[in-house]
C-alpha cells in the first residue's frame, strides 16, 4: 500500500469499530481484559515482556502496555488486515509493542517470532480457530518460551463439557441471544460481517484483502471448537503445573496457567 494513502487512513476508527463490534460477541470483554492484567500485576514484576498470541489489530496489547508501563509486548497474527489496522493504529507504543506476522498453526511460527523467553502468554477470543494437534504442539512450543512460574492467560468461550450438558445448554442459549443481527442492531453496534463489508468497500483495502484472501486458501472453520477439558489437559500434558479458571461468564473465561 502506498505510504502517502496509508497516512490518510483513519486506522485509529477502524480499530475503534473492531473493538465496538467485538463487544457486542463478548459483552464482559473489558472484564476479562482485567481478570487478566489483575493476574499479571500480582504475580510478576513491573518489567515484563507479554506475547499477544492471535492478536488481531491489538485490541489487548494496547491495553496492557497502558496499563503496565514497563512492559513489552509482541503481538502475533497471520491476517495481514489485523496486522495493517494496528500497525497503523498502534505503531511501536515508543518501541514497547513489536508486531510478528505469523500462523501459529505452522511448526515454524517460533522462528518468526524473535523471542527465545517471554514471561507471560495472553490471548483473547482466539485460540479456538486452532483445531486439537497444532493446539497442543503450540502450548507445547509455549512451555519452552516460558519460565518457570511465567502465565498463559486464555480469553475464550471455551465450552463445558460432555458431563456438563445443562450448563453447555444454557450457555449456548445466551449466546444465541447475544449474538443475533436483531440484538446488535438493538445496541448499535455492527456485527463482524458489517465490518468486513465496510473495509471491503474502500478501494485502498483492495491489496490488503487479497493478501488475506490468500492467507485464508485452505485454512477450514471447525464445527465445534476444542472445549474447556480439551484445553486443560492439552495444558497439563505440555507441562503447565497448575491450571485453572480465574474468570467467568457463562462459558466465557479467563484459564491461566503456571509454568
Amino acid at each position: 500500500m502506498d505510504t502517502d494513502v496509508q497516512q490518510q487512513i483513519d486506522w485509529a476508527g477502524w480499530l475503534r469499530r473492531w473493538d465496538a463490534q467485538q463487544e457486542g460477541y463478548v459483552p464482559e470483554r473489558e472484564a476479562r481484559f482485567t481478570a487478566m492484567f489483575d493476574a499479571l500485576e500480582a504475580l510478576l514484576p513491573p518489567s515484563f515482556v507479554a506475547l499477544d498470541l492471535a492478536s488481531g489489530p491489538g485490541s489487548l496489547s494496547r491495553r496492557l502496555l497502558a496499563r503496565f508501563p514497563e512492559a513489552r509486548a509482541v503481538a502475533v497474527d497471520m491476517d495481514p488486515v489485523m496486522l495493517a489496522v494496528g500497525r497503523g493504529a498502534l505503531g511501536t507504543v515508543d518501541g514497547r509493542l513489536r508486531w510478528v506476522e505469523a500462523d501459529l498453526a505452522t511448526p515454524d511460527w517460533l522462528a518468526a517470532l524473535g523471542e527465545t523467553r517471554v514471561d507471560a502468554v495472553l490471548s483473547s477470543t482466539a485460540l479456538h480457530w486452532m483445531w486439537p494437534e497444532p493446539l497442543l504442539r503450540l502450548y507445547r512450543e509455549l512451555s519452552v518460551l516460558l519460565p518457570p512460574g511465567g502465565l498463559l492467560l486464555n480469553g475464550d468461550h471455551l465450552a463445558f463439557s460432555a458431563a456438563l450438558p445443562t450448563f453447555a445448554r444454557l450457555s449456548e442459549h445466551v449466546l444465541e441471544q447475544q449474538w443475533t443481527d436483531a440484538a446488535f442492531a438493538a445496541r448499535g453496534i455492527e456485527t463482524a460481517e458489517q465490518w468486513w463489508e465496510a473495509f471491503g468497500a474502500e478501494p485502498a483495502f483492495a491489496p490488503l484483502l487479497e493478501a488475506r484472501a490468500k492467507m485464508l486458501a485452505g485454512k477450514q472453520r471447525q464445527e465445534t471448537p476444542p472445549g474447556f477439558d480439551l484445553h486443560v489437559a492439552a495444558l497439563r500434558e505440555a507441562g503447565f503445573r497448575e491450571v485453572g479458571t480465574i474468570w467467568q461468564s457463562m462459558s466465557d473465561r479467563v484459564l491461566m496457567a503456571v509454568r
